[in-house]
């Protein structure tokens, strides 16, 4: 276990778990904002924390593993949904002001509609796994005015895999804390890897198929007279 967590552990240690549940509860809401906090260590720590006694061995007062999945549930959907929702709210604007002006001019807007409204499943359910580029890619899609409800059923889908698994995973074997959170570690990067794949395959597809447009184009106008 890494030093900061084995601190935050020990300051955890003889809290009850409403109050636990309370800290993962703020943590998970900065993290949906973007704040650079690692969100699987957070859902990791309410699970063992659940499972840990206190510090005499009594039981921890109002420890729930499912109260801590519900919890956790809560703070990751409505973290995810107020930068979504800045999205839509000021987005607009935003694209209006130089760099996104220029980013997003010349047509590059209209085509990043397009390709978010053809992909939009894949890429708001795969954003759930890339906690770098999470906030980003919600706050750009509700930019792009993908519709809310999309939004909560592919996040709200990944988030009800991702959340009850690393809530429970370090409840069920909190005595192999270390091993629950090197495999959750290890799960994360061959998912990164697995969307990594997915994304040059359909950019590859892509780059052909526009290749191909301007050839028929041509056949038919070929064939027009």
């Amino acid at each position: 276990m890494e030093g900061w967590t084995l601190e935050f552990v020990d300051y955890l240690m003889s809290m009850d778990a409403l109050t636990i549940y309370g800290i993962g509860f703020t943590v998970l809401l900065a993290c949906g904002l973007g704040v650079p906090i690692p969100e699987d260590i957070t859902l990791l720590l309410m699970g063992y924390m659940t499972y840990h006694a206190m510090p005499d061995g009594s039981p921890r007062p109002h420890a729930s593993v499912w109260l801590a999945v519900t919890v956790g549930m809560a703070g990751v959907m409505i973290g995810d949904g107020f930068i979504f929702y800045m999205g839509h709210r000021f987005g607009v604007k935003l694209l209006e002001k130089w760099p996104f002006r220029r980013m997003l001019g010349g047509g590059r807007l209209e085509k990043a509609r397009k390709f978010i409204n053809k992909n939009g499943p894949k890429v708001l359910f795969s954003a759930r796994f890339m906690p770098g580029v999470r906030s980003v890619v919600f706050f750009t899609s509700a930019t792009l005015a993908i519709p809310y409800r999309r939004f909560l059923i592919y996040d709200g889908l990944a988030a009800m895999l991702s959340v009850p698994a690393l809530v429970v995973a370090a409840w069920y074997w909190g005595a192999q804390f270390d091993r629950v959170v090197a495999k959750a570690r290890q799960a994360e990067h061959g998912i990164l890897a697995i969307i990594v794949i997915v994304g040059l395959v359909v950019l590859v597809k892509h780059l052909i198929e526009k290749r191909k447009r301007p050839d028929a184009d041509a056949a038919e106008q070929a064939d027009g007279p």
